[in-house]
């Protein structure tokens, strides 16, 4: 039996989809076509910064700064990441046209998932799950089509591999977050701010390994940097990793015989 909570006040319809199937699609015909676009709380995985970046040809550094709003929500030690949405009536994203998405083969994880909301775990030895959730939101139409999906047809779909790859590393950085390793003030705490680079902005955490004591320090075989050099997602790797190790001391990274301590890089 699949069991649907409600959220009070919403009308959303929120359950788990296990290996049942859910009915969805979204096109433009359909009447609701681009409301789930408007004044969105849209959070955003370090890899949906890659893609978009690459997409509209920017600076990680330049679209943080254009389009994202940054708070400490559930996680008081490390700040959620947010599509800001725009200024026009309904506030909508800022990547929405008259005709649709002008990002859609780049678009969030949230945007490609919907109506699935994936959600990662762990058994702390590098091995992860993804349970998914369906979620109806009144407004939304799309129910209503004809088309039955599983999770894992949808995810196919969507093109959601390398999205769950990455993701699925990331909820292994950020899990190590909910333990407050950076104290009571961490929005003032340097450790912080390096974790928030290492995982948002990339651009400038390639600037941090080549031009600092970063590679005098850290094991980082040949190959491995020969592909961070160009490749941004193989650096974000790189760069969870390195948050793993200085957080918590674990992970595949490791520090040269000798290196200093006394600080993250």
């Amino acid at each position: 039996m699949i069991k649907k909570t409600n959220t009070p006040g919403t009308g959303t319809i929120r359950y788990l989809l296990g290996n049942s199937t859910f009915s969805f699609s979204c096109h433009c015909g359909v009447a609701c076509f681009t409301r789930c676009c408007h004044d969105a709380d849209m959070y955003l995985y370090p890899y949906d910064i890659i893609r978009l970046k690459q997409c509209l040809d920017l600076s990680s550094g330049e679209f943080l700064a254009q389009h994202i709003v940054t708070a400490f929500r559930e996680n008081l030690s490390f700040p959620d990441v947010m599509l800001n949405m725009s200024d026009r009536k309904g506030r909508p994203c800022p990547f929405l046209s008259k005709s649709g998405c002008l990002v859609y083969e780049d678009r969030p994880y949230s945007c490609r998932a919907y109506p699935l909301e994936p959600a990662m775990s762990g058994d702390g030895k590098d091995r992860m799950a993804i349970q998914c959730y369906v979620v109806r939101h009144r407004y939304c139409l799309g129910h209503r089509e004809q088309g039955d999906w599983t999770a894992s047809q949808w995810m196919a779909d969507q093109q959601m591999a390398d999205y769950n790859a990455i993701n699925a590393k990331w909820a292994q950085v950020a899990a190590l977050f909910s333990n407050n390793p950076f104290g009571q003030r961490a929005f003032e705490n340097p450790a912080m701010k390096m974790a928030y680079m290492a995982s948002y902005d990339v651009d400038t955490f390639r600037r941090f390994v080549f031009d600092s004591s970063f590679l005098s320090r850290f094991d980082v075989p040949s190959d491995r940097l020969d592909e961070i050099r160009d490749n941004d997602t193989a650096l974000l790797l790189l760069g969870f990793d390195w948050v793993r190790r200085f957080v918590a001391g674990q992970g595949p990274l490791q520090e040269r015989p000798g290196a200093d301590r006394s600080n993250p890089s």
